[in-house]
Order: C-alpha cells, then sequence, then structure tokens
C-alpha cells in the first residue's frame, strides 16, 4: 500500500471513532508513527485529507451498489444486500461524522450530496422498478415519491440521529430497521415471501 493510502485508510479509522472536528493532524501523525512533515507531503491541510477520503469512500460505495444490483437474484434479494452492507459501513461510524462534515468541510459534503441525489437516488428508483417488473413490489406504488421519502429518511437519521439511536442503537442498526421497514410497505405477497425466505437465510448464517 502506498504511503498517500495508508494515511486515508488510517485516519478514516479516527475519524470514524471521533468525528472530523476532534482529531487533529497531530493525532493523526501520532497514529500512523510519522512525522507531520510526512502527512503533509501527501496533503496540503486536513480539509483535503478529508475531502480525497469521502471521494474515495463515496466511489467505494457506487461500485458496492452496482454489485449489490448485478449480483442479487432479485429486488427483494438486492435490499438484503444493501442492508448487510450499510451494517459494515456505518456499525462503526461516529454519528457527529455527518455534521462535522456539513459543517467543517463544505466541499466534502457537496460530494456526499452529490451523491446521494444523484447515485443513491437512480439506484433506489431502479430497485423500485426492478421490483414492480418483477412482480414482488405492489405495482401501483409512485417510484418518484418512495425515492424521495428513502432520500429524506438519510438525511433524517444523520442529521437527527438522536432521536433514533437514543444511545441504545448504532446508526446501522436504526438504518436496517427503517429499509426493512420500507421493504415491507413496497412488497406485494410474493415479495413478502422472499422477505421471510432472506430473512431466514440470514439468520442461519
Amino acid at each position: 500500500m502506498e504511503v498517500k493510502e495508508y494515511i486515508v485508510e488510517e485516519s478514516d479509522k479516527l475519524f470514524c471513532q471521533y468525528g472530523f472536528k476532534s482529531v487533529t493532524m497531530d493525532d493523526i501523525a501520532k497514529h500512523l508513527g510519522m512525522s507531520k512533515k510526512t502527512i503533509y507531503q501527501h496533503f496540503r491541510d486536513k480539509d483535503e485529507l478529508v475531502n480525497i477520503l469521502i471521494k474515495a469512500k463515496l466511489e467505494n460505495q457506487n461500485c458496492t451498489m452496482d454489485f449489490c444490483a448485478t449480483s442479487a437474484e432479485n429486488a427483494v434479494h438486492e435490499i438484503f444486500f444493501a442492508i448487510t452492507n450499510i451494517h459494515e459501513l456505518l456499525s462503526s461510524m461516529n454519528p457527529k461524522l455527518f455534521y462535522d462534515l456539513q459543517k467543517y468541510h463544505p466541499k466534502a459534503w457537496l460530494y456526499f450530496k452529490e451523491f446521494k441525489e444523484n447515485n443513491l437516488g437512480k439506484c433506489i428508483y431502479a430497485n423500485l422498478e426492478r421490483g414492480i417488473n418483477e412482480h414482488l413490489y405492489r405495482p401501483e406504488i409512485n417510484k418518484d415519491i418512495l425515492t424521495q421519502m428513502r432520500l429524506d429518511q438519510v438525511d433524517l437519521l444523520f442529521n437527527q440521529h438522536d432521536h433514533y439511536t437514543k444511545n441504545k442503537y448504532n446508526i446501522a442498526q436504526v438504518m436496517a430497521e427503517i429499509t426493512e421497514h420500507f421493504l415491507y410497505g413496497v412488497c406485494n405477497s410474493k415479495g413478502l415471501e422472499k422477505i421471510n425466505y432472506y430473512k431466514q437465510q440470514s439468520s442461519q448464517v
């Protein structure tokens, strides 16, 4: 692994644990066991480091969404793939990350907003279409409204996480619960059978 990639990867661990604001370049250097001078040879400042990190995370998430869509047996299976992926992505993440990102790293926040509105929105819409075509989702659902509702749920969770987590749950658990609730709402009887099947499969793993 190149030094630059190593710095990004290890910084990500610190940011996920403590948030962006709390972690300084001194903290990163200490964690990495290298001088700040070495870090500054690769990054102009912390803001640039965060921008590169977020861009890489979103590109990786894009690839994962594509993989979920192409590898899943059907639309319901795709959602279960997504729940698993969401858990891996969010379970160790400090909820303060998104507040910090919005307040202190506007360029990185813009990357996230564009990803959510474009890539994530298209992915949700495509899944709804797929589910209808596969006769697993109710044909009368309004894809535009439900796509926007899912995007709003993402905003709600990241901006008002305290209302949901209450120091009892992590963001991944809340997102998984909301996603499953959404899935039950869009499925027809055939789709519900698929939900029960994949839930059973998941519990056996």
